[in-house]
């Protein structure tokens, strides 16, 4: 079992990825963990998923797409040993290398705001309330 495997989500996030556009082609030539390692490669090139953004477990990868877990374990050891993901232990697994471009820098003042904004005591329904407030939608 791989660690991100029992990992929780984390509380206060949704399970929303951009990986949820990933299906499994049964009739491809190409096996199963292939086609999740190219998806997941595809997706970082075209901006969908960005350096720093937390995959969804092996789990529940797993049974998103309808495949077994250690299918998707497999993918995930591939990314992770061609220095694509890295997991964190418990906490789970996280894109390592991506386009590096405004996009992913964006995401990361992004992860740095919401964490600093948690230190600070606030919840996510006040946290995002203020990002509305900033984007002048309230």
């Amino acid at each position: 079992m791989t660690p991100d495997q029992s990992s929780p989500e984390p509380s206060g996030t949704d399970n929303r990825s951009a990986l949820d556009s990933l299906r499994i082609d049964t009739d491809s030539d190409r096996p199963p963990f292939e086609q999740v390692r190219v998806g997941v490669i595809d997706l970082l090139e075209s901006g969908e998923l960005l350096t720093g953004e937390r995959l969804p477990t092996v789990r529940a990868l797993a049974s998103r797409l309808g495949v077994a877990a250690n299918t998707v374990a497999r993918s995930y050891r591939e990314l992770e040993a061609a220095g694509v993901i890295e997991t964190r232990g418990r906490q789970g697994s996280f894109v390592k290398a991506g386009r590096h471009d405004a996009l992913d820098a964006g995401f990361q003042a992004a992860q740095q705001y919401v964490e600093t904004a948690r230190e600070l005591g606030l919840d996510d329904p006040v946290i995002v309330e203020m990002l509305n407030r900033v984007l002048g939608r309230t």
